[in-house]
């Protein structure tokens, strides 16, 4: 099937063609049709899907006949973060390069002056966060009551976020009668339950089951000890031959350390979390697109809407304690039909619950690999020891040598499993990206 064969205009078919691609998602296949019918949707779709294109190409020909009012946009969309929303702008800019249709992004951290003269010429596209929304509206600097057609993405997120107050004033402020389209990566009970307030007679679309992992993500899980953590980490990056990678942490303190600390270890890395100034994270986020920077250490405020294409790896330095938000996590790379690897580091006892929590809600164990008598020797290798020592002596000439081999911890037991108490034996890695490039660390090969 083919995007015209959904009922997409000329025009929008040849941007899409333009852009490369040939054939529909499933997502996109099955709500685009619904979307121009003026029918409501409440949909669920795994990250990487193409679920943010299933709404922005409908609406784009929706939006081609008429024009935007001063202050009053046509159409609302509403995401949980600012990358998730900047990742929409970009998709909608993208896609209607062949129409005349105006944009404006409604986040934090960005100028109200710029904001407000957006607004002030009329919108046909309305992306923000509710938040930045809201805070226009109470300044009376933009008005709701034209909105035909309401997008509210990545919902499950919003519940996690507190943001379903915020969400059902908002809606409060638009007309009745007007299309909504309710997006989420699960349709749990609680989901349903919002999704009923907003929506009318909807038609449900599901395309993967709830909170599954992409079957083009390789998963692995490494259990160690904490103070070994950042050991293991480099190795995994020197070994694994990474191109790109997100890696993942639950406390935005722990970013700032581990960024100095791969730094110190000759990576190029840089950071991403709430607590940044939104130039400060848009500079970040476009050096890594770039590729000028290999290597982005994140907090969970990038697990949803960042999109970066070709990502090879996404590392979880810390298990995350929502089982969710794993899958989000990985969910950045092995998108669009490519190939990923994922690894989790897990620590000691405190980790046991997390890991049980996930593998219960994928449905299946994380492939556990051990990582004992590893041996790395690259350029970018220091000893271990310089890890404590925050100002090394910079007259002294590093000199390269093999990491450290982190030591093999004792494994904590995994009770309440359906398989056995401890963990099983490492699978076979042939044919693993480790593999094909030709050096094979000893665990692997046992």
């Amino acid at each position: 099937m083919k995007f015209s064969d959904l009922g997409l205009s000329s025009e929008l078919s040849r941007a899409v063609a333009d852009l490369g691609y040939e054939s529909p998602t499933p997502i996109q296949e099955k709500s685009i049709p619904v979307v121009l019918m003026g029918r409501d949707i409440l949909g669920s779709a795994q990250t990487g899907t193409g679920k943010t294109a299933s709404f922005t190409l409908p609406m784009i020909d929706i939006l081609a006949s008429g024009r935007a009012k001063a202050r009053l946009p046509r159409t609302l969309i509403l995401a949980p973060t600012r990358e998730l929303a900047a990742q929409v702008a970009d998709s909608f800019e993208k896609f209607s390069v062949n129409n005349k249709l105006s944009m404006a992004l409604l986040i934090g951290g960005v100028s109200f002056a710029d904001q407000n003269a957006a607004l002030s010429k009329g919108v046909d596209v309305l992306i923000a966060t509710p938040g930045r929304l809201l805070d226009h509206f109470e300044r009376g600097k933009v008005l709701l009551n034209d909105v035909k057609i309401l997008v509210i993405d990545e919902a499950d997120r919003m519940l996690d976020m507190g943001f379903i107050p915020d969400v059902e004033r908002i809606v409060s402020l638009l007309p009745r009668m007007r299309q909504t389209l309710f997006f989420s990566a699960t349709l749990s009970d609680d989901i349903h339950k919002i999704g009923s307030k907003f929506v009318m007679n909807p038609k449900i679309i599901e395309v993967a089951p709830p909170a599954s992992t992409a079957e083009t993500v390789a998963q692995h899980l490494i259990w160690t000890e904490t103070k070994s953590k950042r050991q293991v980490l480099r190795d995994l990056l020197a070994v694994e031959q990474v191109k790109n990678a997100v890696i993942f942490c639950n406390r935005k303190r722990d970013i700032s350390t581990l960024v100095t600390s791969l730094k110190r270890h000759g990576f190029s890395a840089v950071a991403l979390h709430g607590d940044m100034t939104q130039s400060a994270r848009l500079d970040a986020l476009q050096k890594f697109k770039d590729g000028d920077v290999p290597l982005l250490i994140a907090s969970d405020v990038a697990a949803r809407g960042l999109d970066i294409v070709g990502l090879s790896h996404v590392f979880n330095f810390d298990v995350p304690m929502s089982a969710e938000d794993y899958v989000h996590r990985i969910g950045r790379t092995g998108r669009a039909g490519k190939s990923g690897r994922a690894f989790t580091i897990a620590a000691g006892k405190d980790d046991i619950k997390y890991i049980d929590a996930i593998e219960k809600l994928i449905g299946k164990p994380i492939p556990p690999i051990e990582l004992d008598q590893v041996s790395v020797v690259t350029a970018t290798s220091t000893p271990a020891s310089a890890e404590d020592d925050p100002q090394p002596d910079k007259k002294q000439k590093r000199k390269t040598k093999p990491a450290e081999s982190a030591k093999k911890p004792a494994v904590p037991a995994r009770k309440n499993r359906n398989h056995d108490d401890e963990l099983p034996s490492p699978p076979d890695c042939q044919g693993s990206t480790m593999r094909e490039t030709g050096h094979i660390p000893a665990f692997l090969t046992r």
